[in-house]
């Protein structure tokens, strides 16, 4: 039984010669180690064949990066020979062919590389060779990077240029990365890095440098350190200046407002530092500066239909200036003021009318109260008759003596006025119908009534 095992055995490793499969018979789980000064490293090798039904012999070569090659050991499986400069750093077991140095220097980077020589027992044919090769870096952890600024005070826009550097006290193979607000920097046309990335210089520094920047250093053997923030402020400005109001409605640079209303104005512009405002306003082909600061108070009653403003804002520092107008107007004006002048005169009418009959009724109550005709006439006729009618010139009555109001009456009963005697005229006052007029009466008196020298009763 144990003859057809070899031969099966002995059947197999020619197959693998023959397939030239010879990545089967060692296996290294890595090729590139990344070795931490003053520690161990460890270069494993897997051997994939029964070391016991096989003969082995090797060599580790080592490789500088200067391009010196050293043979670090000569090995079989019953003993090995290391080179006299590791001394008691390099351990090797046999019949293993893995590799481990103690306390790596410097000295200890660059690259390994194995041959190894495989003869099967009990077989005849070519011995098996194999070659593996592995990198080996040997650096010092990376402590926290320090940054610094020059200048290290604010600085203009467009006028000036800010160097970055940063720095360890400890570490070997260091990688710099810049953030600016944690955001990733790259080379740009303003941006300019070293080859290690360890300097950033921005020239010209612009608004959108502004911000928290910081360094990020790290090494094979180190992620990630992160130095502490610093902020690089930059003066600019003024840009986007704006104009709003909380009242007045905007229609593109134009306002407009209620008759009355109050409305408010702010200007507003991002600038570093903060900007200085003034309000001017334009009229007549003139202008007048109203009030300073960011803030414009306007009453409507004390402009015109339209008026025209300008926000002027200024950066000291930078020595910048922007200017924003609009148009302000004053919704209404013309109807109010058209209705304003029609009121006025029909209120001016409306009072002189009332006035009037007011005066007209005071007189006509006067004169009612003092001349009533009825009265009139009574006190007329009961006077003795040579009282009531005096000769005239004209030989008519005395027009004056009959001066007064006469009210229209009528006379009871179908009596012509013809016939109507004094002694009726003497009781009008009890009279309440009538049918002619006073007038009447007095032109149908007989004449004889009027003849005081004939004593002819009426």
């Amino acid at each position: 039984m144990e003859a057809p095992g070899r031969t099966a055995l002995y059947a197999c490793s020619v197959l693998l010669i023959l397939t030239e499969v010879s990545s089967d018979f060692i296996y290294m789980p890595s090729l590139v180690h990344h070795g931490i000064e003053g520690r161990p490293l460890f270069l494993s090798v897997e051997t994939r064949f029964p070391l016991d039904k096989a003969e082995i012999q090797g060599t580790w070569f080592h490789t500088s990066p200067s391009g010196t090659r050293t043979l670090v050991v000569t090995f079989n499986k019953e003993k090995n020979i290391p080179d006299m400069m590791y001394g008691k750093r390099l351990i090797f077991k046999e019949p293993n062919a893995s590799l481990r140095i103690e306390e790596l220097n410097q000295g200890d980077k660059g690259d390994y590389h194995l041959t190894l020589n495989i003869a099967f027992h009990n077989k005849t044919g070519p011995v098996i060779k194999e070659e593996r090769t592995v990198h080996v870096t040997v650096d010092v952890p990376v402590s926290s990077p320090v940054i610094e600024k020059n200048p290290n005070y604010a600085v203009i826009e467009d006028k000036a240029n800010v160097t970055w550097t940063c720095s360890v006290e400890n570490g070997t193979s260091v990688v710099f990365q810049w953030l600016r607000d944690n955001i990733p920097l790259g080379p740009t046309d303003r941006h300019h890095f070293s080859q290690d990335n360890s300097t950033l210089l921005i020239s010209p520094v612009r608004k959108e440098d502004k911000g928290i920047y910081c360094c990020v250093a790290s090494n094979p053997i180190s992620h990630g350190r992160h130095s502490r923030g610093l902020e690089l402020d930059v003066y600019y400005g003024p840009y986007n200046l704006e104009v709003n109001s909380g009242q007045g409605r905007r229609t593109g640079e134009l306002f407009t407002i209620n008759p009355g209303e109050l409305a408010f104005f702010e200007c507003q512009a991002d600038s570093n530092p903060p900007n200085s405002y003034v309000w001017i306003s334009k009229s007549h082909n003139s202008t007048k500066v109203i009030t300073e600061g960011p803030r414009l108070e306007v009453l409507s009653y004390r402009l015109a239909e339209a008026e025209e403003y300008l926000c002027r804002a200024f950066n000291n520092v930078t020595q910048k200036q922007d200017e924003a107008q609009f148009t302000l107007l004053v919704v209404g004006t013309e109807k109010h003021t058209q209705e304003g002048s029609s009121v006025s005169p029909l209120a001016a009418i409306a009072v002189c009318s009332l006035f009037t009959i007011g005066c007209f009724l005071f007189l006509l109550f006067f004169l009612r109260r003092n001349c009533n005709p009825k009265r009139v006439l009574v006190s007329i006729y009961n006077r003795p008759l040579c009282e009531q009618k005096k000769p005239h010139r004209s030989g008519h009555e005395d027009a004056t003596e009959d001066f007064g109001i006469y009210e229209f009456v009528s006379i009871p009963g179908k009596i012509e006025s013809t016939q109507v005697s004094c002694r009726s005229l003497a009781r009008l006052e009890s009279v309440q119908d009538m049918h002619t007029t006073i007038y009447d009466v007095i032109r149908h008196v007989p004449a004889d009534c009027w003849d005081v020298t004939t004593p002819t009763d009426c």
